[in-house]
């Protein structure tokens, strides 16, 4: 059974998601930020080095990173015909979608994050940023069109890696120009396996105060 190292208010919210689509035996280890620096626990550091969320556990493995855990899970419980196989002339126009939400999307979203810290001295990055974020939702509403879901237009592993960069671009109301990406965030949160995540995983809010919040684990 896998065992979820799972943060609260982070990235690993999106694989309980999965596990709950998926309907695979998992059970929580939970922890919590730091209230004052936001944080994870150093507790975290028992289980890897790098004390981040996501990582999974199972059978003496551990495994970080939101796409190879992914990728992991769904080689392991998915049913045939969730996920194409290597031989499909597509295979790897979906991989390319597991990797881009974390190795490209998220990079101009994480640096609004950092340069929100500070304050009127980051005025001088956010046109660059914004420009870069726009860019990258751009290329997802023309990659989604008038799709349902990213990948042969059925739910896929794409779809809850590639949900929390529309969490992230939503607080910083740049889906706004985007309502095919509006959309398509809306039925991921209406799903019933995102909503029995969301009662395990416990509270679940990108926002931080007055400042933009995401989650820096992968």
């Amino acid at each position: 059974m896998i065992t979820v190292h799972h943060l609260n208010n982070s990235r690993s919210q999106r694989i309980l998601w999965l596990l709950e689509e998926l309907n695979a035996p998992y059970e929580i280890e939970s922890y919590s930020r730091d209230k004052i620096t936001n944080l994870a626990p150093e507790t975290l550091k028992k289980i890897h080095p790098l004390g981040k969320s996501p990582v999974i556990s199972e059978d003496g493995k551990i495994i970080i990173e939101s796409g190879a855990i992914t990728t992991y899970i769904v080689d392991k419980y998915a049913p045939k015909g969730f996920s194409p196989s290597p031989e499909d002339s597509d295979y790897y126009n979906y991989l390319e979608l597991i990797h881009y939400a974390e190795g490209s999307a998220m990079l101009p979203l994480l640096l609004l994050l950092y340069s929100s810290f500070l304050g009127d001295a980051a005025k001088p990055l956010h046109e660059r940023i914004f420009s870069e974020i726009n860019n990258h939702l751009s290329f997802l509403s023309e990659r989604l069109g008038d799709d349902d879901f990213f990948f042969r237009n059925t739910f896929s592993g794409a779809d809850t890696m590639l949900s929390f960069v529309f969490e992230g671009a939503q607080i910083s109301e740049s889906l706004q120009p985007f309502p095919n990406l509006i959309s398509i965030l809306e039925r991921y949160h209406e799903r019933p396996p995102y909503k029995v995540a969301l009662e395990k995983g416990g509270e679940y809010n990108l926002g931080w105060g007055e400042k933009t919040i995401l989650d820096t684990s992968r």
